[in-house]
């Protein structure tokens, strides 16, 4: 999205407000696909954001789902049950019933404990019904189970006759800088495939992987060449022993640069020789990883803009009640006006959704989706969260 379309966005909606650029998510994943090879699969982890998901229809084969929220959301979507692969430390056993009443055995489920196999291997054996699992393999946290669990499950599968163990799914975390962790990981998948199938003559069909790969958030952090990268990673891909199918989960990766945040400027004044900004957002709409104490400075646009004038920097506060509201520190900023509209860019991922929504029952702000065929799309106008608080 230009600029230009940027300032028309400014004039057409009022803020706070979120833009996702539809057309530039399209060419990012166009790239991902390419770049890997369309022998790999392509699972959108829609906790990174649940609104894209009808954008993300086209563009990847799957979609992890960790609540029965996000579930609920993929069915008023009419998402296909079966490109679905439900995740989640929480597995109720209620919610879990209703979702293989409703829709049979077309969906993929983790396996993270022992409980949730008793789960399925009871519903299963009950209705004489198969059900297809991928067990989590532990990063070394509450997620997934151990290796040795998981081969104690696969020596004993034959007490599990109703569950098709299709494979592992493993994912230990985001922001990874380089490949040097991401190849440690799929070595010791990789030895795990090869133990299973040599000690217990199981064939691993599939392994999900999350990858993890990083994105630079502000301007002192170095761009990466994406294409280059998944190029390199697939090279690792290539020299596995693994030879089944490969599904690799992303989120951040894939939305965050088709984000935009605009919110306006509605004060600002000089305390104690520090310059403040006031604006009618916050830090319960804005949410960088990695930002500590708001000292990073992210990429952003101020509009209008004024290039020949010096910029003074100016501390940025939000609308709520409290210190903590500071989004960035020292935002070298020109000629600032009152309505005056900043745009934070790269927040196609979580903040949409992570912020603290409800503090001081402020509105939560408009979501906009954007495309060259379509133009501007408002997908939820401004909605009160006061009821919620009362």
């Amino acid at each position: 999205m230009t600029n230009d379309m940027i300032i028309q966005a400014t004039k057409e909606y009022q803020t706070p407000a979120y833009i996702f650029d539809l057309d530039m998510l399209r060419n990012r994943l166009a790239m991902i696909q390419k770049s890997l090879g369309y022998d790999i699969t392509l699972c959108y982890a829609m906790k990174a954001n649940p609104f894209l998901v009808s954008a993300m229809d086209n563009l990847v084969e799957r979609f992890e789902v960790c609540s029965p929220g996000e579930f609920r959301i993929c069915e008023r979507n009419g998402v296909d049950m079966k490109r679905i692969v439900l995740s989640g430390v929480n597995k109720e056993e209620t919610e879990i019933t209703r979702v293989i009443d409703t829709y049979g055995n077309d969906i993929i489920f983790t396996v993270e404990s022992l409980e949730h196999l008793r789960i399925f291997n009871t519903y299963a054996n009950n209705h004489r019904l198969p059900l297809t699992v991928l067990l989590r393999v532990t990063s070394g946290n509450q997620f997934g189970v151990s290796e040795e669990c998981i081969e104690q499950i696969i020596e004993n599968r034959k007490d599990y006759p109703f569950i098709d163990f299709r494979g592992l799914q493993f994912y230990s975390g985001t922001q990874k800088k380089g490949l040097s962790k991401i190849s440690e990981e799929l070595q010791k998948l990789d030895s795990l495939c090869s133990r299973l199938k040599s000690q217990y003559g199981f064939t691993v069909k599939e392994l999900e992987y999350g990858p993890g790969f990083y994105v630079p958030y502000f301007a002192n952090e170095e761009d990466v060449d994406d294409a280059a990268l998944l190029n390199e990673f697939r090279e690792l891909l290539n020299n596995l022993e693994f030879d089944g199918q490969i599904t690799l989960e992303m989120g951040r990766f894939m939305v965050a640069y088709c984000g935009y945040y605009m919110t306006s400027i509605i004060d600002y004044k000089e305390n104690d020789g520090q310059n403040y900004c006031i604006i009618d957002g916050g830090i319960h709409h804005l949410n960088y990883y990695g930002q500590t104490m708001a000292m990073k400075l992210p990429h952003f646009l101020k509009i209008p803009d004024t290039p020949e004038v010096e910029a003074i920097p100016h501390t940025i506060c939000g609308s709520l009640c409290t210190t903590a509201d500071v989004l960035v520190r020292q935002l070298p900023l020109k000629n600032l006006q009152l309505c005056d509209i900043l745009v934070f860019e790269r927040l196609g991922a979580y903040s949409v959704t992570e912020g603290i929504y409800l503090f001081l029952s402020r509105d939560l702000p408009q979501i906009i989706f954007y495309s060259e065929a379509d133009g501007f799309k408002l997908i939820r106008d401004t909605m009160t969260t006061d009821i919620l608080n009362n």
